[in-house]
């Protein structure tokens, strides 16, 4: 089984994702909010992928983009939220 994570980019929106042997099982989409900000708005994991992890994965990828980036991230979506308000350690990108 080879798990990727990736990231997709198509102007001032993009998303994070997650595949499977070469199928996409998770995606967590977001827009930027002028140069230095990016808003996660909704986080979705395809049926039977529950508890596997991507979403944690997806928002630790968005972590790591922004940090490499120098840009800071808003998670409107609850699930992203709720992972910032789990790992302190991810909490400077906010």
């Amino acid at each position: 089984m080879e798990e990727l994570i990736g990231l997709e980019l198509n102007g001032t929106k993009g998303y994070f994702y997650v595949t499977v042997d070469g199928k996409k099982e998770s995606k967590m989409t977001f827009v930027f909010a002028g140069d230095d900000t990016i808003i996660i708005d909704h986080t979705v994991v395809n049926p039977g992928n529950n508890g596997k992890g991507y979403g944690k994965k997806m928002v630790t990828k968005a972590v790591e983009y922004a940090r490499e980036k120098n840009i800071k991230i808003i998670p409107l979506c609850p699930f992203a939220k709720s992972v910032f308000d789990k790992i302190p350690e991810f909490r400077d990108v906010l």
